[in-house]
């Protein structure tokens, strides 16, 4: 079993508490967040982000590892709702990181600003 296999059996448990799918926002964390739109699971991610962040942070004044990894958990769960929402898969992300695998990291910023500025007309 892979993680990547863990990551689409909880990608299919979030698509199956979808309320068009039956998902009942009464009994279901996830199908309440879906329920209430994107506002109510988008809120989620940034807080859980910022709980990331501060978890981090405690490591480096002696603190639990396993908080920051239950944070991180908590921000890739809430982050797949909003795949989920949007029509997305973690195997598009996944598909991502592995197309920027080898990559420069410096480079595939440059390059994300360069087409980003080219999509807006900035070319000159």
């Amino acid at each position: 079993m892979t993680a990547n296999d863990s990551l689409a059996r909880l990608a299919a448990v979030i698509e199956s508490r979808k309320p068009g799918r039956g998902g009942d926002p009464e009994r279901s964390y996830v199908a309440r967040l879906l329920h209430r739109g994107p506002d109510a699971f988008l809120k989620k991610v940034g807080e859980e982000a910022t709980e990331v962040v501060m978890a981090a942070k405690d490591l480096e004044r002696g603190g639990d590892p396993a908080r920051l990894v239950g944070e991180v958990a908590d921000l890739w769960f809430h982050s797949m709702i909003a795949l989920a929402h949007y029509g997305l898969r973690p195997a598009d992300v996944i598909a991502e990181l592995e197309r920027r695998e080898g990559t420069s990291g410096i480079e595939e910023k440059a390059l994300r600003k360069a087409q980003a500025r080219d999509s807006e007309g900035g070319e000159t």
